[in-house]
């Protein structure tokens, strides 16, 4: 963030030097002088948060050195106002999902959630890959010593056990505010249960994917098998990552849809992923959290039942004031980023 606030006042030093040199040459009288330096401070103060320079922000994003309390496996950080960076952080290990990972990422994204402030959430990976998946060293003790008088008590246990496994990723499916997630290096076993859960895909050209789970002897159960058909369409090349463990890289991802774009490196997929995110959280959070919202019903359901909750949605959501200053926005042909939405 020091890197950050540098950038942006480096930029503002250098604007109030042309702007003193303009009026000095202009010929304004001193009324018209003061009226444009007033409104060259309003222009500041406004939109300082557009003008971030999105490779000085993405190099702050990608360089935090530790995890944030009272997290231990994620750093979280705020590149822009609107915006919020959640890191998996455990790069000495990979970032393997370990028990505590399990749970802090239900408890981060319940917060974002609520969170007025955060209209759009980038996810990566600190260190060399993206991240290992489960760290099955320390889930071993979870899920291959079950606690239990007999089998259907075991059973039970387990079950228990796999669905708040499940919730970690279904959280972020839940929350309505847009996931982006970058992904560079190694996506594996439980990494691509995540990431079909986040809305938006970005990878590095180096990056590669695998649904490994067979190999070390299990069905994936917390959300690949469920996902990742809806995510790419094919049900054939599904399955046969899902048999046979193999490896997806970047190109072959692009193409069947499981990412959008492929970057040539980490820094350069970084300042993309906070271009999305800003253009997103740049709109009106109604609209934005009702499409992601719409958007997955409609994927769980007919046609018609997307159709009738929609209206049904829209029937309330329509009343809002954002609706107007996004016309507004239209007819003056700018940006809705432009406009001043209120928080939600």
């Amino acid at each position: 963030m020091r890197q950050i606030r540098g950038g942006w006042l480096h930029c503002r030093s250098q604007m109030t030097v042309h702007l003193t040199v303009f009026t000095k040459q202009s010929g304004l009288c001193r009324v018209q002088k003061a009226m444009l330096a007033m409104v060259f401070r309003s222009a500041v103060t406004r939109y300082k948060g557009l003008w971030l320079p999105s490779q000085t922000v993405a190099r702050a994003m990608s360089s935090s050195g530790v995890a944030t309390p009272p997290y231990t496996t994620l750093a979280i950080s705020r590149p822009t106002e609107s915006i919020t960076h959640v890191e998996l952080h455990r790069p000495e290990k990979r970032n393997a999902m370990n028990s505590a990972f399990w749970s802090e990422m239900v408890t981060c994204f319940n917060e974002l959630s609520e969170d007025p402030e955060c209209r759009a959430v980038v996810v990566s990976g600190a260190g060399k890959l993206f991240t290992a998946g489960i760290d099955l060293m320390d889930m071993m003790n979870n899920v291959l010593q079950p606690e239990g008088d007999d089998t259907a008590r075991i059973s039970w246990g387990l079950k228990k056990k796999i669905r708040k496994f499940q919730e970690t990723f279904s959280v972020i499916e839940k929350c309505p505010k847009p996931v982006v997630v970058a992904i560079h290096g190694a996506c594996v076993g439980a990494g691509v249960d995540m990431i079909t859960a986040c809305d938006i895909r970005l990878c590095t050209q180096d990056a590669w994917f695998q649904v490994k789970e067979v190999d070390i002897g299990l069905a994936a159960d917390v959300g690949t098998l469920q996902r990742l058909p809806k995510v790419i369409g094919s049900q054939s090349l599904v399955n046969e990552l899902a048999l046979t463990a193999r490896k997806m890289y970047a190109d072959e991802a692009k193409s069947s849809g499981l990412v959008s774009r492929v970057f040539a490196d980490k820094e350069a997929m970084m300042a993309g992923a906070l271009e999305i995110a800003g253009e997103i959280a740049g709109r009106s959070p109604v609209a934005v959290q009702g499409t992601k919202i719409n958007l997955i019903y409609a994927r769980n359901h007919s046609v018609a039942d997307g159709l009738d909750y929609i209206a049904t949605w829209n029937m309330s959501m329509l009343q809002t004031e954002d609706l107007m200053k996004s016309a507004q926005a239209a007819l003056e042909k700018k940006s809705p980023k432009t406009k001043t939405y209120s928080k939600l």
